[in-house]
């Protein structure tokens, strides 16, 4: 985190949470790696995975995201979604 503004990687997972409407921290976790190239160092994978975790434990605490009807899955909230543009309101 820079200074209180949310980090290019914040703004990712903020995204991504934003276009599927809602997503638990191991869906996010997958869609990370998937954006990224793929490493022949067998630490990656469950490096950029457990990231999600971090993020949204970030996101949460600046207000950016909360707690989806979903059990266990992030949803964005306007201050979220204001941030990134994202025009989607809460299902």
């Amino acid at each position: 985190m820079s200074e209180g503004h949310p980090t290019a990687a914040q703004k990712e997972a903020l995204r991504l949470i934003c276009d599927h409407g809602h997503l638990d921290t191991h869906q996010l976790g997958r869609h990370l790696l998937s954006a990224r190239r793929s490493s022949t160092n067998p630490g990656f994978a469950p490096a950029i995975t457990r990231m999600a975790g971090t993020l949204t434990w970030r996101l949460k605490a600046q207000g950016f995201i909360t707690d989806a009807d979903t059990e266990g899955a992030w949803r964005t909230t306007a201050d979220g979604r204001a941030l990134i543009s994202c025009g989607r309101t809460r299902e």
